[in-house]
């Protein structure tokens, strides 16, 4: 008997720690439900609502929060009087496949091939998974049991589970406020200036939680489609049951449109998220400081753009802030908070606030162009641009980073974010801050291709052709003449992957250098969950502790030796090299 409150739900969350289900988990699961849907659950730890599992067999009865225990000992009392006979909720097909050894066969092959698809082996939980169900399935329970101990024991010795691990208590400790309680002003009143698909976004997960959010735009078919946008996202776990049309409903009546700054002065915070451009960004703050409180909070979700800057003109500099979504907001786990030397504390301690509310793991950083996350991309992606001007296959760059462990590759992600995006910090002052270092090399491939019409996955025009779906039909070979139409050569993965990696991994490091980052831990949170940074090396700087300081370095330097200057080690990494140091001490 379960609640069907959105609270409730079943998972065997064990493998996002590098672990296994232990106790029998990898036993009992599979004859419960079947091998199949069982796999499903163990090998990506997802949630399982509660009508769906009543469905699938996990669970017997269902009924409304406000009925469970009346309904518990009422089915308590059924279950005295007669004992319960389970009914085999699997489909005929799943029947038909996991009915003996040889069928089953095929169904443990395939699970392998999509787990090396999807980790491409850089997790070994998964497979020790497999291994146990398999065990079990076909040589008994007993057999399984003592597989699944001996195979849980290997892997909470491992490197991967050990920083899986850490990832966890980090993502659990940013959801705290570590500001002082009497810092955080309300957040139960929110502005979005801006009603593009970030701005949908982020009313999206602020609605959520309660908030009321006003939404502004020019134009008032922009404001209905951002509303379509957030409707049409809830109507999907509607038609799974995780939600019921009534709870969408309250929510969406939480979210208001507006063509003018009527209504901003009970407004507590206001985030912008507009075009990346500077004096625009200047005249809205000048125009919200102007219709709401003394005491409103601007926040500014620029991706490139110093908030010192946008805040150059502000009558109330103490006021504003940068708050750094990532897109798709309802789905993308990051908030990176960006402070000036004048913003309050109590500014930021509020936003963070927000942050939790909307339910997001936070960092704050100290500003600079392109803050942290953005400036850590910037010079990993324009590797990636000068290998293609080598004549690298785009295609085999983003196998190699997929190889290293990122979830999609940089050519897909440049696509993913908008050629029109990348053009635009190509020339921005990230772009100007780059050209000051040491051996500093680019190209204006992408600011070509954006003038030629080229947007990326958004309009169907990018690196990938792209069907009317919106699925990737291969590399678009056009784009090749945007670097030269250079002679194809051949490049090892491992030297895509050296070169593309240790230019990201110099920058984080140079952020920590400059007190951009305030620690390593908020480093390694940051890339992994704003940039998929290969989570299962605990990120950067648990990447470096790892293999070692002084092992990266000559990495590095044997780069700077073969590439150039752009690869020289950030200080820091040859201190900590040659004291032996750690960035983490445990």
């Amino acid at each position: 008997m379960l609640s069907d409150d959105k609270a409730t739900h079943f998972a065997l969350p064990e493998v996002m720690l590098g672990l296994l289900p232990g106790g029998g988990g990898t036993q009992r699961l599979p004859r419960l439900i079947g091998i199949q849907k069982a796999l499903d659950m163990m090998l990506t730890g997802k949630k399982i609502y509660a009508l769906k599992a009543k469905k699938i067999g996990l669970a017997d009865k269902v009924s409304t929060k406000e009925s469970l225990l009346n309904g518990a000992m009422e089915f308590a009392l059924q279950l005295a009087a007669k004992p319960l006979v389970r009914e085999d909720k699997r489909e005929w097909m799943e029947k038909l496949l996991e009915s003996n050894s040889l069928t089953r066969g095929i169904i443990y092959k395939k699970a392998k091939e999509m787990v090396m698809k999807q980790t491409q082996g850089n997790y070994p939980a998964p497979l020790r998974i497999l291994e146990c169900v398999e065990a079990g399935m076909e040589h008994g329970m007993q057999a399984g049991l003592e597989a699944e101990a001996t195979k849980f024991e290997e892997l909470i010795l491992t490197n991967e589970s050990r920083q899986l691990i850490r990832i966890f208590f980090n993502m659990t400790e940013k959801k705290k406020n570590p500001y002082a309680a009497d810092l955080i002003k309300s957040t139960d009143h929110i502005a979005m200036v801006g009603a593009g698909f970030m701005g949908a976004g982020i009313a999206q997960v602020s609605a959520a939680d309660g908030i009321q959010v006003l939404l502004k735009d020019i134009k008032e078919e922009t404001i209905a489609q951002a509303k379509q946008t957030i409707y049409s996202d809830y109507a999907k776990k509607i038609k799974r049951k995780t939600m019921s049309a009534p709870e969408v409903d309250v929510i969406m009546n939480r979210v208001e449109g507006t063509l003018d700054y009527s209504g901003f002065k009970k407004i507590d915070i206001i985030v912008e998220a507009v075009f990346e451009e500077i004096k625009l960004k200047q005249r809205i703050v000048a125009d919200c400081e102007a219709a709401s409180r003394p005491d409103t909070i601007f926040a500014s979700n620029t991706s490139a753009l110093q908030i010192a800057h946008i805040a150059e003109k502000a009558a109330r500099p103490e006021n504003v802030i940068g708050m750094h979504y990532f897109s798709p907001v309802p789905k993308m786990p990051l908030l990176e908070i960006i402070k000036t030397p004048k913003t309050a504390d109590w500014v930021t301690a509020t936003c963070f606030e927000l942050g939790i509310r909307q339910g997001k793991t936070v960092i704050v950083v100290n500003d600079g162009p392109g803050f942290y996350t953005t400036r850590i991309l910037a010079p990993y992606m324009n590797e990636c641009f000068l290998l293609l001007e080598e004549g690298c296959e785009a295609a085999l760059i983003d196998k190699a980073m997929k190889q290293w462990g990122f979830p999609v590759g940089p050519v897909t992600l440049q696509d993913e974010v908008g050629i029109d995006v990348g053009a635009h910090v190509m020339k921005g002052e990230l772009a100007e801050m780059a050209k000051q270092r040491e051996g500093h090399r680019s190209n204006d491939a992408i600011v070509k291709m954006f003038a030629d019409g080229y947007h990326g996955k958004k309009n169907k025009r990018g690196f990938y052709k792209y069907d009317e779906k919106g699925k990737k039909r291969g590399i678009n070979e056009e784009i090749y003449k945007y670097f030269g139409n250079p002679a194809r050569k051949e490049f090892s993965i491992e030297t895509i992957q050296h070169r593309m990696g240790m230019m990201m991994l110099n920058e984080c490091l140079h952020c920590l250098q400059e007190n951009i980052l305030e620690n390593p831990t908020d480093g390694d949170v940051g890339a992994i969950f704003g940039l998929g940074f290969p989570p299962f090396t605990g990120g950067p700087f648990r990447y470096i502790d790892t293999k070692g300081a002084a092992n990266v370095l000559a990495l590095m330097d044997d780069l700077a030796a073969k590439y150039g200057a752009r690869f020289k080690a950030a200080q820091i990494l040859r201190d900590y090299a040659k004291d032996g140091r750690k960035f983490h001490a445990n």
